[in-house]
């Protein structure tokens, strides 16, 4: 028996070893993945607002190169609802996003985040502000741009998600006093979230 354990000793070494190396080159490939498809997610967004400003007659850097920083804001998430809730559905979002807004208040901004489903997320976008019932401080605020970060088994859980990126369009309504802002900001149609910024 004792023979027999050290005739087995070294092949399950070197199994373990293999093993090991295998989940490490595992592991540098999904690294490798992830900084693709963060490349190709901001390719896509310039892409993407390239083309829509292109059939304007304009190029896509001109409603930010055009006017003044107005101002720069912090945001995060403080309540999120879901509508028809799932049983593997996450309300805590864990979200801090950042924006640069313009005079002409048009704005781009980043936001990470943890998805309905607790993955780890990114949304890198454009958008402009409105003004809302006639006053300064209510307003409305659309935002289009590029999400990723919805993998198996949820890929499915939103359209057009191809290779783990797909487009976004997300509206909400915002209430700003002097240095503060709250939103609601409409989730597709399956949620709602709440959020306050910090404006600078």
């Amino acid at each position: 028996m004792a023979g027999s354990r050290q005739q087995h000793g070294p092949g399950r070494a070197v199994t373990r070893a293999a093993s090991t190396a295998g989940t490490s080159a595992q592991t540098l490939t999904g690294r490798y993945c992830r900084l693709l498809q963060l490349f190709a997610f901001a390719l896509a967004l310039l892409a993407a607002f390239s083309c829509a400003r292109a059939a304007d007659g304009m190029s896509w850097l001109q409603p930010l190169t055009d006017s003044e920083v107005d101002h720069r804001s912090f945001y995060s998430s403080l309540l999120t609802r879901h509508y028809d809730p799932e049983p593997d559905h996450n309300n805590d979002q864990n979200l801090l996003g950042y924006e640069t807004h313009f005079q002409n208040r048009y704005l781009w901004g980043f936001a990470m985040f943890d998805n309905s489903f607790g993955q780890e997320s990114q949304y890198a976008y454009l958008g402009r502000k409105y003004r809302a019932f006639e006053s300064d401080r209510w307003y409305y605020k659309i935002t289009g741009g590029m999400l990723h970060g919805y993998k198996e088994p949820y890929e499915d859980k939103i359209p057009f998600n191809e290779f783990g990126i797909a487009p976004a369009v997300i509206p909400s309504i915002g209430y700003q006093y002097k240095g503060f802002n709250a939103e609601f900001v409409q989730l597709g149609l399956s949620a709602g979230m709440i959020t306050l910024g910090l404006s600078f």
